[in-house]
């Protein structure tokens, strides 16, 4: 989550993200060297470290770029057979997670030798980015002739790829330079639009070459970077109701930065202690992977909309892993980037209540894996003194001390949520509770494509027992609401941002620490007004469309935050909010007034003390003409049910006990009553129920 952004969507603005990944790469490098010797004055070559021992198994994950061609014929009644080829590469666009870079898994084992020569085999998976506005991720179009003199479009698009591997390769100076090759296997997807009725699956098998180079980064980290190139067998797909047989075949090229733990180590930890020490605190990694399944119950559904939650019983998962990689960069300056692969839904496509289910579950779903780059950002952290506290190391955090009263700008892409209307009882939907409105204030439309995150620039101030927090973020291009459904990048020309500031102060109540936060935001951009769209649905007949009343306008809002630690196994939290109820939200939830309550209590009591018990209640609501325009047919970001001719308040109750499998590994099993589900009492009430894995290292 975070930002800073240029004016036009050039090479200017790929340029500013391309910048910090260079200095993610080079910090790892720099850190990686830190600490060792100088040539003069240190010991001699004999007596260096000795070369990484490069034996044992190893896990790890890999993001890149890559860039191919597909060789295809077409042929059916249109006359004689056509061929050509296609480009697989689209243009990377951050602002829309799109374009062709990848992210994916590998795991193998290696074995060096008394010579110094290293064996060895590696299986890896990789998925591309989420698709473009034109469909593709890894992919792209060509037309062809259709009967009748028409035309049609052929479209290929890559939805995974891979490779079982053998490894070679040799260890100069304690660095692995290595090739590869073996089996690669793909799966891609083939369209024929508009005559085609579906669209084939194909696997496809190949061979894979590679060579790279790979580095000790720590005691059991290693880093590498890899060029290869993959050859696809040719394949046939016939189109039915096109009367079309169409068959390609693949070449790929991938540049990839890939990271692995080595389980047997990756040095001999003992001559290599003192750079190894030195690396350890110049580069923190953490990762966690998580995979929940929710489902509610039939329910009492007389009508329904394009937005509503289905009546009929429904289940849908969602599956998520994600890497923490910080460099220290120099002092107080820290660089992070948080790649991660998702698959999965919400409920009915994350749809029909307001105070939404699951926070686990994105806008856009999909049914296969995709790559998306979810943080990449700077922070620099400047001491004003006031004396030294710690810090446990967290996901994006490094272990260490810092001033009480301290400085810190955060700028790149990040979650304004990361910073703002934070809680330690309700704000993790992969620990502690799932609904949308009880993990931040409802009425908090903080900006964010359809993943919650932005680019922007954060300044908060620690100054005692206050903290001032203020920042700068880029909407969404367009509001999620209405019939908006490409509507889930970030505004490319930063003309349409959004304002946050927060006030903290820190205290203690009967000798137990407690917070409260006050935080206001002001959205700046293209949205409709409800009373404008009802005018024109009057006039039009047709049901209320926000999209034909957009226009310059300004949306703002207020919460107030409060956690208080009761005892050392019991905290309560409370949180109520308020905003611009005649403006349409911008991209987090249909809310205009909120209020929510809970505890937390931890297992102690049944000598469970890792486990956790949450119970909250939150009551959301919206403004008059925010109901006649749901009435009226209008459709929200998440709500629409055609007509709301009996409105009342969403009321959700939630509760969740967290099970500790492992210090690591956390099990956890959810309900959720929802009475008036998107402020229809004609509907519901709902029964939510989730299970929900999570492991973090």
């Amino acid at each position: 989550m975070d930002f800073a952004r240029q004016h036009s969507r050039g090479p200017r603005s790929r340029g500013a993200r391309r910048i910090l990944a260079a200095l993610l790469l080079a910090g790892l490098a720099r850190a990686a060297y830190a600490g060792t010797p100088a040539t003069a004055g240190s010991r001699s070559t004999s007596e260096a470290s000795p070369a990484p021992a490069w034996t044992g198994w190893f896990f790890g994950t890999q993001v890149g770029e890559a860039w191919g061609r597909s060789a295809w014929t077409a042929s059916g009644p249109a006359g004689a057979p056509v061929s050509g080829d296609l480009s697989l590469s689209q243009r990377v666009d951050f602002f829309n997670q799109s374009g062709s870079f990848f992210g994916g898994f590998h795991a193998g084992y290696d074995r060096m030798l008394a010579s110094g020569l290293v064996l060895g085999g590696e299986a890896q998976v990789s998925f591309p980015s989420f698709r473009n506005l034109a469909g593709f991720s890894l992919g792209g179009a060509a037309s062809l002739p259709a009967p009748a003199g028409a035309t049609e479009r052929y479209g290929e698009n890559l939805l995974y790829f891979g490779s079982l591997r053998g490894r070679i390769g040799f260890t100069p100076g304690g660095v692995l330079v290595f090739a590869a090759g073996g089996l690669a296997f793909g799966y891609d997807e083939l369209t024929l639009t508009p005559s085609a009725s579906r669209s084939p699956l194909l696997l496809r098998l190949g061979w894979n070459l590679g060579a790279g180079i790979e580095m000790p980064i720590g005691e059991r980290w290693t880093a590498g970077l890899e060029y290869s190139f993959t050859r696809f067998a040719g394949r046939a797909a016939l189109f039915p109701g096109a009367r079309q047989r169409l068959t390609s075949d693949l070449t790929l090229q991938e540049l990839q930065l890939a990271l692995s733990y080595r389980f047997g180590g990756a040095s001999g930890a003992a001559a290599l202690s003192p750079w190894i020490e030195s690396v350890a605190d110049r580069i923190a990694i953490h990762g966690q992977a998580t995979f929940s399944y929710q489902g509610n119950a039939a329910f009492r559904s007389p009508y329904a909309g394009p937005n509503s939650l289905p009546g009929s019983a429904e289940g849908r998962e969602i599956t998520d892993a994600s890497l923490f990689a910080g460099v220290r960069l120099w002092r107080g300056a820290e660089l992070w980037a948080d790649p991660a692969v998702d698959q999965g839904f919400g409920l009915a496509n994350t749809h029909g209540v307001a105070g939404f289910t699951s926070a686990e579950a994105y806008k856009f779903g999909a049914h296969y894996p995709y790559a998306v780059l979810q943080r990449l950002f700077i922070r620099q952290t400047f001491d004003l003194g006031g004396g030294e506290q710690p810090v446990d190391a967290g996901s994006d955090w490094f272990a260490g001390r810092q001033s009480a009263n301290r400085l810190v700008l955060t700028l790149g892409n990040f979650a304004i949520n990361d910073l703002f209307d934070t809680n330690d009882y309700a704000n993790d939907p992969k620990r502690d509770f799932l609904n949308w409105s009880l993990i931040n204030a409802g009425t908090f439309d903080y900006a964010g494509n359809a993943w919650g995150y932005t680019d922007g620039l954060a300044l908060e101030w620690y100054q005692g027992r206050y903290a001032l927090r203020a920042g700068v973020f880029d909407l969404s291009a367009t509001p999620a609401g209405g019939d908006s459904p490409t509507a889930y990048g970030l505004d490319a020309t930063f003309r349409q941002f959004q304002w946050v500031a927060e006030l903290e102060e820190r205290h203690r109540l009967w000798g137990e620490p407690g917070t409260f936060k006050i935080t206001g935001f002001l959205s700046r951009g293209r949205a409709g007004r409800f009373r404008d769209a009802l005018a024109l649905a009057a006039v039009t007949g047709q049901p209320a469309d926000i999209n034909a009343v957009r226009r310059y306008t300004s949306r703002p809002g207020v919460s107030i935050n409060l956690q208080q630690q009761v005892t050392a196994d019991v905290g309560v939290f409370a949180r109520a909010g308020w905003a611009d109820g005649s403006v349409e939200p911008w991209d987090f939830a249909d809310i205009d007034r909120t209020v929510s309550a809970g505890v937390s209590l931890s297992g102690s009591a049944w000598r469970r003390p890792r486990d956790t018990v949450g119970i909250g209640a939150v009551v959301n609501g919206i403004s008059g003409v925010h109901q006649a325009f749901l009435d009226a047919g209008g459709l929200g970001l998440l709500v629409g049910d055609g007509k709301l001719p009996h409105p009342g308040l969403e009321k959700i109750l939630e509760s969740y006990y967290s099970y500790a499998l492992l210090a690591s590994t956390r099990l956890s099993f959810d309900y959720q009553l929802i009475d008036d589900p998107a402020y229809n009492a004609d509907r519901g009430p709902v029964n939510v129920f989730a299970v929900r894995l999570h492991w973090q290292f």
